[in-house]
């Protein structure tokens, strides 16, 4: 969810690509990212005389779409920000985005989203431009999609769908896919809709045959089966990720005996998180500019400057508005936030509204209950941020800490602020461990603070600040 730090083909080069190659080698190898912006060519498979350049294959791959936002309150700025975001999403689904529009109204139309007039406008807009899907700024139901595809004649999607179909395109493991098809599924049974006979089509008895006892009853309507068919697999999906869900908790127990503390870092769609992690950890996770990169979330071990271990996990990204059925789909892995014993909290200090971004993380984090966990904020991106911006969020919030992912500004400074905000050791011991309870001696050293340490003939003495539990431990090895 970090700015990318591969500088494309065609960049031109000078001292500014001296300085990027300056600051690449933090992200590590990122095969991923590579795979993921690849376009295989397949030999043999040609239908055209001449071939074309790889940009013209991607101009005729992506779809041509119209933004419709509805204007309900707020400022202007509020309504270009949502619509810039909104232009944002559509291009990172592979979208070409030809034109937006945006109506000033108290409310949604309940028939059609926006109103009789504009939708009349739309239409002359998607003729105009040839586009062949509208994006509709809200979420919508199901006779809304259906009355507005009618008039406009192109398929209609909302913010919804464009934001499950992206996690669609960016899930990689069994985990993500699963969760991702669970928030599909939910999104699509509350919206499933039918045409003429698909809608009353039954089939009781021998009924799909059209003949005999049975055919004249009613039966289940097509939509029905789709109903049940859709109910069965949220059921299994459910229980898979159940099983799933299990192994997370096991090492996440793992973590609790060891008494590991553990960070989690959150905040909105590509404020840098990645890039933060990798710059702190050095562990290679994939990077790119783009909205929602990270899905799955990665955990690696680092130590504070004193000696003490603990974890930081790269989480998924939160969004304005995001769907209630991928926050319930992706809730085990969200709960890595809520079990944490310090979150995080990235923002992009160059975005147009960064306390908009406060605030929807805010509203994610209420809803996983998760606003008790203690909280460092961090804003990013200070590299390409107004310096008058960046003062005015210090002034705001004054404990917070500025830094670049890209340039390494602030990273020393949020590492000591880091160590001072994780529990600390509170019980002192002084203990003589033998020398073949080494994992005791092992775990002090990861977890608690060494004030002495000798070797003796009897095993290691140690004098250390401790966890309670810990200390319960070291108990009978007391001495003195």
């Amino acid at each position: 969810m970090g700015a990318t730090m591969n500088r494309p083909d065609n960049e031109p080069t000078g001292p500014e690509a001296h300085l990027d190659d300056e600051f690449t080698d933090f992200d590590g190898d990122q095969e991923d990212l590579a795979a993921r912006r690849s376009l295989r060519r397949v030999s043999g498979m040609r239908t055209e005389l001449e071939d074309i350049s790889e940009v013209e294959y991607r101009q005729l791959r992506l779809e041509r779409v119209v933004l419709v936002s509805v204007w309900t309150s707020g400022s202007q700025a509020d309504a270009d920000n949502a619509m810039a975001e909104l232009k944002l999403l559509a291009e990172t689904a592979g979208s070409e985005v030809l034109e937006a529009l945006v109506q000033r109204r108290s409310s949604p139309d309940p028939a059609t989203y926006i109103g009789k007039g504009k939708v009349e406008e739309v239409a002359e807009v998607v003729h105009a431009t040839g586009a062949d899907t509208v994006i509709c700024d809200g979420e919508l139901d199901a006779s809304q999609l259906r009355n507005l595809e009618d008039r406009l004649k192109v398929k209609v999607v909302d913010r919804t769908a464009l934001i499950l179909d992206i996690f669609a395109q960016h899930a990689k493991s069994a985990e993500g896919k699963a969760q991702v098809e669970l928030a599909q599924l939910q999104y699509l049974k509350q919206r499933l809709r039918g045409w003429g006979g698909n809608l009353s089509r039954q089939a009781g008895g021998r009924a799909a045959g059209g003949a005999g006892i049975g055919g004249r009853g009613p039966g289940e309507t097509k939509i029905e089966t789709d109903r049940r068919r859709i109910s069965h697999r949220i059921s299994l999906l459910r229980r898979r990720l159940k099983d799933m869900e299990s192994t997370r908790e096991g090492k996440r127990a793992e973590r609790h005996r060891n008494q590991v503390p553990s960070v989690a870092i959150v905040g909105y769609t590509n404020a840098g998180k990645s890039s933060l992690l990798n710059r702190l950890t050095g562990a290679g996770v994939l990077v790119e500019n783009a909205l929602f990169a990270t899905l799955d979330p990665t955990t690696r071990r680092t130590q504070t400057s004193d000696g003490r271990e603990y974890t930081l996990t790269d989480t998924v990204g939160f969004v304005r508005h995001l769907p209630h059925d991928l926050v319930e789909a992706f809730r085990s892995t969200l709960e890595e936030s809520a079990q944490a014993d310090l979150l995080l909290h990235v923002v992009d200090a160059s975005d147009p509204d960064p306390e908009g971004q406060i605030t929807a993380v805010r509203q994610v984090l209420a809803e996983i209950e998760a606003l008790t966990v203690p909280e460092l904020i961090v804003f990013n991106k200070a590299d390409l941020a107004d310096r008058t911006t960046l003062l005015a969020l210090r002034a705001n919030h004054p404990e917070s800490i500025i830094v670049s992912a890209r340039t390494g500004e602030g990273i020393e400074e949020l590492a000591l602020a880091l160590a001072d905000a994780l529990p600390r050791p509170e019980v002192e011991v002084h203990v003589v461990v033998p020398y073949d309870r080494g994992d005791l001696v092992d775990r002090i050293h990861r977890t608690g603070r060494i004030q002495e340490l000798a070797h003796t003939v009897d095993g290691t003495e140690v004098r250390a600040f401790v966890r309670p539990a810990l200390a319960d431990e070291l108990a009978e090895f007391s001495h003195g």
